[in-house]
Parts: C-alpha cells; structure tokens; sequence
C-alpha cells in the first residue's frame, strides 16, 4: 500500500513556527509535483503550497512570506516551514505527491492529515 508519512503538527501560539513533513516509499523518478493542502474545520480544502520536481513553488495569497515549501525528491521528502503563525492557519494539513506514470495520466497521493492549532 503506498501511503504518506506526516509528522510536525501540534498546537501553538500565534507568531510561533512549525515545520511539517512528509515522506513516502515511491518510485522517485515517478514523482512529480509535491505540496500542501489545508481544510479548517468546517471549510474546504485549499491549497497551501506546492512545489514542482524543478523547484518551482506556488503559494496561496494568505501564507505568501511566512510559509515556505521544499522538497528532497531523491528521498520523497517535502516539508513545509511555518512562520509567524496566525489563528487563521488553524486546519488539518495534507500532504500530497503527484505520481506520473509512463503510460501517461497522474496519480495523487494524500496523507491522512495532521492538525495544527494556533492560539492567539
């Protein structure tokens, strides 16, 4: 079965930082884009932050300076770096790995989701 491993989550202050990160057992020269989505409580999931196998990064408008992606694809790593945090980024945080298999098409791979709670 191939799934996400999701660790960093936790409960904070506001103006705090986190750092998540997420690992899988994947054929590397499969994996495509990488990223973060986030579903407050009671909302829909949303991007967080994506980066592609190049090292191009997107981010939503509300994290853009406080939140940084990165990836070691030859590990099937990505992170995400979480400053300044606010009690708005409360939600829980899926990782997500974008397989692209050569008979074409994409596969998208998802944690289980891990909760941030920020506190003001």
């Amino acid at each position: 079965q191939v799934q996400l491993v999701e660790s960093g989550g936790g409960s904070v202050q506001a103006g705090d930082s986190l750092r998540l990160s997420c690992a899988a057992s994947d054929i590397t020269s499969l994996i495509g884009s990488m990223g973060w989505y986030r579903q407050p409580i009671g909302k829909k999931r949303d991007l967080v932050a994506t980066i592609s196998r190049d090292g191009k990064t997107r981010y939503t408008d509300s994290v853009k300076g406080r939140f940084a992606i990165s990836r070691d694809t030859a590990k099937n790593t990505v992170w995400l770096q979480m400053n300044s945090l606010k009690p708005e980024d409360t939600a829980v945080y899926y990782c997500l790995q974008v397989l692209i298999p050569p008979g074409g098409g994409y596969l998208e791979i998802w944690g289980q989701g891990t909760l941030v709670t920020v506190s003001s």
